[in-house]
């Protein structure tokens, strides 16, 4: 059984290493391998390292120039009355979305300040797709 989520973790990692050039990808998608196998086997450690990928978004290593950037941009908050987790639609309207400057990761994401917090969205669904702390 430890064989079998061992390889399944590889496997998975493996896959979306060649499958990905995007920096920081590879990462999460080791780490959600490694949690999602402790919890749930196998089928958890593939589980776990597709949400640990993000694809498309900014590198943790990343994280803390792009937030440095965005409060240097002084971008203004949107108030939300929900909680701003990955997952949430943001409205239509009402919500200005930024490009993300190249030297944080190429992305087809764009970013807002949701309750004072840096988030990366999908502008075709308006769903937040990370949350930058």
């Amino acid at each position: 059984m430890m064989r079998q989520t061992i390889l399944a973790a590889t496997l998975m990692v493996s896959a979306i290493s060649v499958a990905s050039a995007q920096e920081g990808v590879t990462t999460g998608a080791a780490t959600g391998a490694v949690g999602g196998a402790i919890v749930g086997g196998p089928v958890g450690a593939v589980v776990g390292a597709v949400g640990g990928a993000i694809v498309g978004g900014i590198a943790e290593d990343n994280h803390k120039r792009f937030h440095t950037y965005v409060v240097e941009e002084r971008r203004p908050s949107y108030r939300y009355d929900r909680q701003v987790v990955v997952g949430a639609e943001l409205p239509e309207e009402g919500v200005t979305y930024y490009e993300v400057p190249p030297e944080y990761g190429r992305t087809e994401y764009r970013y807002t300040v949701v309750n004072d917090r840096t988030v990366l969205v999908d502008p075709r669904t308006h769903r937040i797709v990370q949350v930058i702390e």
